[in-house]
């Protein structure tokens, strides 16, 4: 039996078990009602019999009667009339020694009254259950007295039990179709409240539910991607560990408004659209996430949103890596194509007989690589940094802008991120590029490295047209750029890169041969006493928003104005 009731679906178990309430309740209840019903009756019986007995011995026709030689032949209309009036069972007025006046049989007259009267012979009313011959009765027993208190005759009023018992039937009847009542109306409503809990969990059984829940919340804490229930009023009801890691979301986040969760712009407004959506990208303050939301509907009706968060940050950077290494093979594939033309040249001129010419045009090809080489390794000695801007240079020198790197630069090894580092370097030379390309000629971007007091400096600027001071504020959210074709992501992720490092970027005017953007990236240095380095700057050391070694009056990336001039670092 145990193990039939443990197949049945929680709809159908809760079903009997609120019919196995209902039922016992109103059985309980009905029962009570009617223990409760006779005993008021009963109650009730003793309080009209002792009143009706008092009012009877009290009258002044009962004293006079007693004197005639017949009091029946008035006393006997009387009681009756009382009787009648009272809805009593019986009414007798006896003598002192128990002979009776009156009786509702008139062949009971002149017998003996059954029953107590001890009690009322002493002077005191009672009342007392006693089989008379009319049966059980409840009764109440009084003394008449005369003027003077001299107890005189007796009197009884009563009510049979029969009779009371009449009464509870009725009201026990009344009770129990009360109780029917209740019942079918229970049960009825058991039966709805079934229904909606057997569509609510489509049939299943208690164990197969625990069994489902154990598996949501084990995929739930299992699972890398981040996952976000969000109901039709843009209220968070369920975020996953994933969820929580990827967002950095407070302890408290469930039951509120996603506009109440510091999220970002595009995010927010994806979460509350109530849309599906496929594989958008969006950036965090640390990370490149790619989100989906599917909308969950019942019917015609939304339910709310599922949202599935991955975490491209890595990947992001390894594709950003993997350009500019593509970069630099792509600059080495060119220089490999222009030294084949200028072999072939310097065979001509051999062929030609003039040496001495052929000579002088492959040691000056040489000595301007060299050079190159020479400078950028000499000026930066951190490896992956000196590979990108030896890359960068040739894909300049492609496009016809010279990358010119700063004479004051130095750079060694540091301890911070490489990938970041490639990350915010290679977007704001390929930004520089993009923008010297599109200025006056001679085009060229300058690039400045330096490490000391404990921050790593990296300013790039360019001879283009410039940035527009309106746009400071979005040339750091994806999807601006100066193309105009809604799909930049450079500056974003140099941006996102940057406050990884605890740094920041800053952006400006430049002066002399590069009059177009300046962009100023300030990063602290690890140290052993440092501690954490994220979010500090050197003492001393250039603060967000002065003026660089170009001249130009810098503005925050993160929406801060024109600040106060600042010496060359």
């Amino acid at each position: 039996m145990t193990a039939r009731l443990r197949s049945w679906s929680l709809a159908r178990q809760m079903v009997v078990l609120q019919i196995l309430v209902v039922g016992v309740t109103v059985v309980g209840g009905t029962v009570l009602a009617s223990l409760h019903t006779s005993a008021l009756l009963d109650e009730e019986a003793a309080r009209t019999t002792r009143a009706v007995a008092i009012s009877v011995a009290d009258a002044p026709t009962v004293l006079d009667a007693l004197d005639d030689p017949d009091p029946s032949a008035v006393l006997q209309p009387y009681a009756e009339r009382v009787r009648k009036e009272a809805g009593l069972d019986f009414i007798t007025i006896m003598s002192r020694e128990g002979r009776r006046y009156t009786h509702p049989n008139p062949r009971q007259i002149g017998g003996r009254f059954l029953g107590t009267t001890a009690p009322a012979l002493a002077g005191h009313t009672f009342t007392e259950t006693y089989t008379g011959t009319l049966g059980p009765s409840v009764r109440a027993v009084t003394p008449v007295r005369d003027a003077s208190g001299r107890v005189r005759a007796l009197v009884s009023a009563g009510i049979t039990v029969a009779k009371i018992s009449a009464e509870v039937r009725e009201q026990v009847g009344a009770a129990v179709l009360t109780g029917l009542l209740g019942l079918a109306a229970g049960v009825a409503g058991a039966y709805a409240v079934g229904a909606h809990l057997r569509r609510q969990t489509h049939g299943l059984g208690p164990a197969e539910l625990s069994r489902m829940y154990e598996y949501h919340n084990a995929i739930l804490h299992a699972v890398r991607e981040g996952l976000l229930l969000v109901d039709r009023d843009g209220r968070l009801t369920l975020a996953n560990d994933g969820a929580r890691e990827l967002l950095g979301l407070p302890a408290d986040a469930e039951g509120r408004h996603v506009g109440e969760l510091d999220l970002s712009p595009s995010l927010t407004a994806m979460l509350v659209s109530g849309e599906s959506r496929s594989d958008e990208i969006h950036l965090t303050g640390e990370r490149v996430l790619v989100a989906s939301a599917a909308v969950v509907r019942s019917g015609s009706r939304s339910l709310g949103t599922v949202v599935t968060l991955r975490d491209h940050t890595e990947l992001q950077a390894l594709a950003g890596q993997l350009d500019a290494e593509r970069g630099f093979a792509e600059s080495l594939r060119s220089a490999a194509h222009e030294a084949a033309n200028r072999l072939h040249t310097v065979v001509a001129l051999v062929e030609l007989g003039r040496a001495d010419e052929a000579v002088e045009f492959a040691t000056a090809e040489l000595r301007a690589a060299q050079q190159l080489t020479d400078r950028v390794v000499g000026a930066v000695r951190e490896p992956v940094l000196a590979a990108l801007l030896l890359g960068k240079s040739a894909a300049a020198a492609e496009r016809g802008v010279d990358l010119v790197i700063s004479p004051d630069s130095e750079l060694d090894d540091v301890a911070l991120d490489a990938r970041d580092l490639v990350t915010i370097l290679g977007n704001l030379i390929d930004n520089a590029i993009d923008a010297a390309v599109q200025g006056a000629p001679p085009a060229r971007v300058r690039v400045h490295l330096r490490a000391e007091d404990g921050v790593f400096l990296i300013r790039v600027a360019d001879s283009g047209p410039g940035l527009d001071p309106g746009a400071v504020r979005d040339a750091f959210r994806r999807g601006w750029s100066t193309k105009g074709d809604g799909r930049g992501l450079g500056l974003a992720m140099a941006g996102q890169a940057a406050r990884r490092l605890g740094g920041s970027i800053e952006t400006g005017t430049g002066d002399g041969d590069c009059l177009g953007a300046v962009f100023t990236v300030r990063l602290p240095l690890p140290g052993p006493d440092r501690g954490d380095p994220r979010g500090v700057r050197a003492a001393g050391g250039p603060g967000p928003g002065r003026s660089d070694e170009h001249g130009a009056r810098a503005v925050s990336a993160h929406g801060g104005g024109p600040a106060r001039e600042e010496e060359r670092p």
